[in-house]
């Protein structure tokens, strides 16, 4: 018998929540019988075990992913004035922590291919800094790992030793990665002086409302920012920083830690389901993604957190989906060099081509474990007719 599909969602959580019901529910029960709920013995649980899993010494749980990024650029000291180096090609809380904090954001474009930094660019505009943000001294870099695969780090790592930057990993899409740096495979996550992920619900490690965890191999670095998540308090109520209410809670740390159980099954899902839509796109005007350390010899060369394809008239496309019932979105439709809120820092339509052109011409489509290849096959079918 042949399936008829006439709708696909963007993301089907319902489908990943039916196997683990019994077995969440049992574990939200036992949190709601101790009555813990903020930190505590299953919040130290699940961050022992993102630090093995990620192959770092530390790891320590905050209340999201952006909150992740502003309490490590806290840590490191970064303040008003101090320019941070990233991309204007991601979501808005990479650039948000660094603003308001009272930082410059300063921006090097993106790889056409992998939609990371470049550091071909960020060289180029760490060596312009003194012409084109007079009186800013750049002192940090946040490298994104985009969309499931990991920024070249090696380079990045080297640029950071040159011009002595803090680099925090902003890997909100990409836990579990591994980079072929020269010194051995890693985790994102485990290069930069901190980590930062998220768990927000439509990741692959994603809980049931916000979390996130900041990851690094620095002790010292991590006693502050546990410090830090908590109102600079040690011991209670004594403050000698001034932190904030970054903690994350008991309920999403026994969900997570019962997720992080299925995690790496669902990675290789969604890159079964990439596999299957490069041949149904193969010979067409659309463009997939393409993993560029697939032939690394890595397992998680890339976790496909979106598969994100560039499609001619992009805008008509995305209705055309619509239109048939398939979920689609657009990551980002306008780069931060161009939000409104930025425009004090004096960029303009041109400045970063790479990452105006992603943003023109990208479109997500349905990649999460659970999609049957009929379901593949209807995505498929509906994109190409409506890309003509």
């Amino acid at each position: 018998m042949i399936d008829i599909i006439t709708s696909v969602p963007l993301l089907d959580l319902k489908s990943q929540y039916k196997p683990m019901r019994d077995e969440i529910r049992a574990a939200i029960d036992g949190v709601c019988d101790s009555q813990y709920f903020i930190l505590g013995p299953k919040v130290t649980e699940f961050e022992a075990n993102i630090a093995e899993y990620c192959g770092t010494s530390e790891a320590i749980g905050v209340s999201s992913g952006s909150d992740a990024i502003l309490v490590s650029l806290m840590a490191l000291g970064i303040g008003p004035g101090d320019g941070v180096l990233t991309t204007p090609y991601t979501f808005f809380a990479t650039v948000g922590a660094i603003s308001r904090l009272g930082a410059v954001p300063i921006f090097a474009d993106i790889d056409p291919v992998s939609f990371n930094i470049d550091p071909v660019s960020a060289r180029e505009v760490l060596e312009n800094t003194a012409i084109t943000n007079p009186g800013v001294k750049v002192k940090a870099m946040v490298p994104i790992h985009l969309y499931g695969q990991s920024a070249d780090m090696d380079p990045i790592m080297q640029l950071a030793k040159d011009y002595n930057l803090r680099v925090v990993e902003d890997a909100a899409q990409a836990i579990g990665v591994e980079y072929p740096s020269a010194s051995g495979v890693k985790r994102v996550g485990s290069m930069g002086d901190t980590g930062c992920f998220s768990f927000f619900p439509s990741k692959n490690l994603g809980g049931f409302g916000d979390g996130g965890m900041v990851t690094t191999n620095d002790s010292e670095l991590a006693i502050e920012i546990r410090q830090l998540r908590n109102h600079g308090s040690q011991p209670k109520y004594y403050h000698k920083l001034i932190g904030g209410n970054f903690r994350l809670d008991a309920l999403q740390a026994v969900v997570l830690n019962i997720k992080l159980r299925y995690l790496e099954g669902w990675h290789a899902g969604r890159r079964a389901n990439a596999t299957v839509y490069e041949g149904l796109f193969e010979g067409t005007a659309v463009k997939t993604p393409v993993a560029v350390n697939k032939d690394a010899g890595l397992t998680n060369y890339h976790i496909y957190n979106q598969f994100v394809v560039r499609v001619p008239n992009r805008d008509a496309v995305k209705q055309a989906l619509w239109d048939a019932n398939i979920g689609c979105d657009i990551y980002y439709p306008v780069p931060l060099h161009l939000q409104e809120c930025f425009a004090d820092l004096g960029y303009s339509m041109g400045d970063f081509p790479v990452s105006e052109a992603a943003a023109a011409e990208t479109l997500a489509l349905p990649i999460y474990p659970e999609l049957t290849d009929s379901m593949q096959k209807y995505v498929a079918d509906t994109l190409i007719k409506a890309v003509g």
